[in-house]
């Protein structure tokens, strides 16, 4: 199983949009220890996930849609 690391994706995201951790932990009302904290998880609440792709713009739901379908395929 190829499960991508959430934290890790979003973390890409966020430095490909040249963001500060400071200007998105602003936009998800947290402090920017949080934001590290959620760099460093495997998986989120979906909830969680939603408030992030709608901050950054960006599905990430699409892209764990992609990693199942890669697995699905692989078998």
């Amino acid at each position: 199983m190829n499960t991508p690391a959430i934290g890790e994706l979003i973390r890409r995201e966020l430095a490909r949009q040249e963001r500060t951790v400071v200007w998105f932990a602003n936009h998800l009302s947290c402090d920017r220890t949080n934001v590290y904290r959620i760099f460093a998880k495997t998986s989120l609440d979906t909830e969680l996930l939603y408030r992030i792709s709608i901050v950054l713009g960006h599905n990430f739901f699409a892209d764990l849609a992609s990693a199942i379908d890669g697995d699905l395929s692989s078998k």
